[in-house]
């Protein structure tokens, strides 16, 4: 395994940006297998404002969210390609979703994807999230390349 990236080449593969950008850098991919990713979980995330003032919880949509992203990194690289500016790689489905661990500002997030099938231009993903090694989520994550509107 290989392919540790930045944020710039994140922002490349990725059309997300502040503040829904929310992977900070790859560690390492595999193309057509899996790939291992961090988000680090800061006190300064725009949402910490309203969920909540006083017990910061990361809302568990953006965790999913996060390792969508990170399942999008994984195809593009595994079909060694950045993205096209006509086609989105979007989110399809989550399935079998566990949250299991809160996660507070300083924790920082490992995502884990796993490519389990492709048909076409749907990919299906075995997904999780962990802090210091424990799973906080699990999700099975379906997404799909698709045309731009408008």
């Amino acid at each position: 395994m290989s392919g540790v990236m930045g944020v710039t080449e994140i922002k490349t593969f990725l059309a997300h940006r502040y503040p829904f950008l929310l992977v900070d850098r790859v560690l390492e991919v595999e193309p057509g297998k899996n790939i291992r990713c961090i988000k680090n979980v800061s006190i300064n995330e725009p949402f910490f404002q309203g969920h909540f003032p006083e017990f910061p919880i990361m809302p568990g949509v953006l965790i999913i969210e996060a390792m969508a992203q990170a399942t999008g990194l994984l195809g593009f690289r595994t079909m060694g390609e950045a993205p096209e500016t006509d086609k989105l790689y979007i989110l399809a489905g989550v399935d079998k979703v566990k949250f299991r661990k809160q996660v507070v500002p300083g924790d920082q997030l490992e995502l884990r994807a796993e490519l389990t099938k492709r048909k076409g231009k749907i990919w299906k993903f075995e997904t999780q999230a962990l802090v210091d090694g424990k799973r906080a989520v699990t999700a099975e994550i379906t997404c799909v390349v698709t045309e731009q509107a408008g």
